[in-house]
């Protein structure tokens, strides 16, 4: 079934401009990442969840370039790489022992279940990283994974590093019966300073971040992957009495950055000696960690003479 009102972020102000937010429902990008990697559920759970929220994150922050969060762990699951360009085009991809996630599930006897992000990742950080190119500063955030769940780590991060009233819930459907779709989704709210329209006081201020708070955690997954519903419809729900107003819409879509160019320039500027080392049956095979592309290079291709 062809969903809709997904792959699209809404940013909205409520509280006569007070708070800031975003909301976010994801399916086709999901499923064009996830089927060129065969990825066991419980990596594809991770992987669903970690690009909502970078998605999510990366709506907040003007940028011409790339965003990219990634998560660095030495449990089962040990990297996990989301990027996704200021058109809105995401790409993902993840590291991960299949054997020593057996092993971790057995010992928690969660066979057959889906975990929290974090129980597979175990030690390790999280960051976010805007690149807009080789004449601008990087600009980069970083969070160890102290939480129980990736939404914990992320209002950690807030907490600490950023310093932003932040809350934020995140959704996550599987496949279920003779449904092959991953969905996922969600919703982020920011306290920030009121610029025009109606001065709150702090009072004020903090009764309707209070109540703008109990609204976002009423929202449920059932409503979040309800195809019937538009991500308008969602948003007029929760705070149609909170002065709601929804500024832009950004789309998303499946999107590699690799190229047979890119790659044969970056093996090009090997010595004939390194290239030698790597020729196989007379080629240099390669495949894109991110789509699963193949590329394959003879000799000639590569060596300058």
């Amino acid at each position: 079934m062809q969903m809709n009102n997904f792959d699209n972020c809404l940013s909205f102000h409520i509280a006569s401009g007070a708070f800031m937010g975003r909301f976010i429902r994801l399916n086709e990008v999901l499923n064009t990442i996830l089927k060129k990697h065969q990825y066991p559920e419980s990596v594809s759970a991770v992987i669903a969840e970690c690009t909502v929220l970078g998605a999510m994150l990366s709506s907040t922050l003007k940028y011409e370039g790339l965003f990219t969060l990634q998560i660095q762990g030495n449990g089962p699951i040990s990297m996990v790489v989301v990027d996704v360009t200021s058109e809105g085009k995401i790409r993902a991809c993840a590291n991960f022992d299949e054997e020593h996630l057996k092993q971790a599930q057995a010992l928690r006897k969660k066979s057959g279940e889906i975990e929290e992000a974090p129980h597979l990742l175990e030690e390790g950080h999280l960051a976010f990283t805007v690149d807009q190119g080789p004449d601008t500063e990087l600009y980069q955030g970083i969070v160890d994974l102290q939480g129980k769940t990736l939404r914990e780590i992320a209002l950690r991060y807030f907490k600490q590093s950023e310093q932003i009233d932040t809350d934020l819930k995140l959704f996550l459907h599987s496949p279920q019966g003779d449904s092959k779709s991953w969905l996922a989704g969600g919703i982020m709210l920011q306290k920030i300073p009121v610029k025009g329209g109606k001065e709150l006081s702090a009072e004020e201020q903090s009764e309707a971040w209070n109540q703008a708070k109990i609204f976002l955690e009423s929202l449920q997954g059932d409503e979040v992957f309800d195809n019937s519903l538009s991500s308008e419809d969602i948003l007029h729900r929760l705070y149609h009495a909170d002065s709601l107003a929804i500024n832009n819409v950004k789309s998303y879509q499946f999107g590699c950055r690799c190229s047979r160019e890119k790659l044969q320039a970056t093996l090009s500027s090997f010595s004939e000696a390194e290239i030698n080392e790597l020729l196989k049956d007379g080629c240099i095979t390669a495949q894109c960690h991110f789509c699963s592309e193949e590329y394959s290079f003879k000799k000639g291709e590569l060596v300058k003479h």
